[in-house]
């Protein structure tokens, strides 16, 4: 049986909207099926930055720690903070249940 876990995105326009997912999938992945403006234009590979997100303080410790290809992807993204990850790096699990991320500027 599969385990929906439920995330809590803030759009760029400071809307919030809580997503389902299964265990296992990409945040990415999840933000990108519900339609909310994620470019995700590698598709996953950590190839890019244009996932990019701002987890909610609160979830950072919860998190495994960014690999040096993940930091070296955010060097090249807009508006780096220390809460700054790549959607595509957060698999959904449940202990990230009610995981709180903010959509980042896309640099358009």
């Amino acid at each position: 049986m599969s385990v929906n876990i439920t995330i809590h995105v803030t759009d760029r326009e400071g809307a919030l909207h809580t997503l389902q997912a299964p265990e296992g999938w990409r945040v990415m992945e999840v933000i990108r099926d519900y339609g909310l403006p994620i470019k995700a234009e590698c598709g996953g590979a950590c190839a890019c930055a244009t996932c990019h997100v701002y987890v909610d303080a609160a979830w950072m410790p919860k998190l495994y720690p960014a690999n040096n290809e993940e930091i070296n992807m955010l060097d090249e993204a807009f508006d780096v903070k220390p809460n700054s990850r790549l959607s595509c790096q957060i698999l959904t699990a449940t202990e990230l249940d009610g995981l709180q991320v903010t959509l980042a500027p896309d640099g358009a």
